[in-house]
C-alpha cells in the first residue's frame, strides 16, 4: 500500500513508521491521522512484524497538530477529532507487538501524545517534548492529559500541560518520559539494534509480557499480581517455554516460533 504523509517498511521482522511531511515539521493532519491508522491495521494483520518502531523525517517527529485545521474546526468536530485521535492512539496500545518511539526532534501536542502511546520512547539528544496546547487556549485532546501523568506523575504533567513549557531530552529523561536519549546520528541505529534484540524473544512471551504489565498498570497490587500468574501458566502451554529452557541447558541460541 502506498501513503502520502508517511513511509512504512518491514526488513526482518522490524516494521518502521515514519511520519514524513518534512517541510510541515511533520504537522498531524487528517490526512496523516489515517494514513497512521491504515499502517497500524496493516501491523495488526501481518504475522511477520515483531516489532514497530516510529520516527520522523527531518527535523520533527511530529511537531503537533496541523493548526490551519484546527482553526477551522467547531466544537462538534473538535470533539469528533479528539475522539479519533484517541481511537488511533488506543489502536497503538492494541498492537500485540513493542511500538518503539524514536523521537528525532520537536514531538510536541499530537507528536508528544503518539509518543506516549508506544511502549518505549528513546529521543535523540536534540528531541523537544511538550504539550503547548495551552498556548491557544485550549487542552491536549489524544490522551496527554492522561498519559503523561500516567507516566512522570500528576504533578509533573500538571506543570508540563498548564506552562505549556517544552522540555529537552535530558529532562524528559530524568522525568521518565524518556526511557534511553542517544546522539542524533545514533538514534535510530541504536532504536533498530534494541528493536532487534525485541524480535528475537519469543512472539508469545512478548505478547504476554505488553498485556500484563499494560493492564496491571492501573490495578492494584493483588489483581496485578493475578494477572502475572495466569500469563506465567500460558507461556508453559506454548512451545516457546520448552524451546528456551531447553536452548538454555544445552548452551544453545534458542529458536522460538
Amino acid at each position: 500500500m502506498s501513503y502520502q504523509t508517511v513511509l512504512f517498511g518491514v526488513e526482518d521482522g522490524i516494521a518502521t513508521l515514519t511520519f514524513n511531511r518534512p517541510e510541515r515539521l511533520n504537522a498531524l493532519n487528517a490526512e496523516m491521522l489515517g494514513e497512521i491508522a491504515q499502517v497500524f491495521d496493516e501491523v495488526r494483520r501481518n504475522p511477520g512484524i515483531r516489532v514497530l518502531i516510529l520516527t520522523g523525517q527531518g527535523r520533527a517527529f511530529i511537531a503537533g497538530a496541523d493548526i490551519k485545521e484546527l482553526a477551522a474546526a467547531d466544537a462538534l468536530q473538535a470533539q469528533q477529532l479528539s475522539r479519533r485521535g484517541q481511537e488511533v492512539l488506543a489502536q497503538v496500545e492494541g498492537l500485540p507487538v513493542p511500538v518503539l518511539a524514536a523521537v528525532n526532534g520537536f514531538a510536541l501536542g499530537g507528536g508528544c501524545e503518539i509518543a506516549l502511546a508506544a511502549d518505549i520512547i528513546y529521543a535523540s539528544a536534540e528531541a523537544k517534548f511538550g504539550q503547548p496546547e495551552i498556548n491557544l487556549g485550549i487542552i491536549p485532546g489524544f490522551g496527554g492529559t492522561q498519559r503523561l501523568a500516567r507516566l512522570v506523575g500528576l504533578g509533573l504533567a500538571k506543570d508540563l500541560c498548564f506552562t505549556g513549557r517544552t522540555i529537552d531530552a535530558a529532562e524528559a529523561q530524568a522525568i521518565g518520559l524518556a526511557a534511553r536519549v542517544f546522539p542524533p546520528a545514533e538514534l535510530l541505529v541504536e532504536s533498530q539494534k534494541a528493536a532487534r534484540i525485541m524480535a528475537q524473544k519469543g512472539r508469545f512471551a512478548l505478547q504476554a509480557l505488553k498485556r500484563v504489565m499494560d493492564r496491571g498498570f492501573g490495578l492494584d497490587l493483588r489483581a496485578g499480581l493475578a494477572l502475572e500468574t495466569d500469563a506465567f501458566g500460558l507461556c508453559f502451554a506454548h512451545p516457546d517455554a520448552k524451546e528456551g529452557t531447553t536452548a538454555f541447558l544445552e548452551k544453545r541460541p534458542p529458536q522460538f516460533l
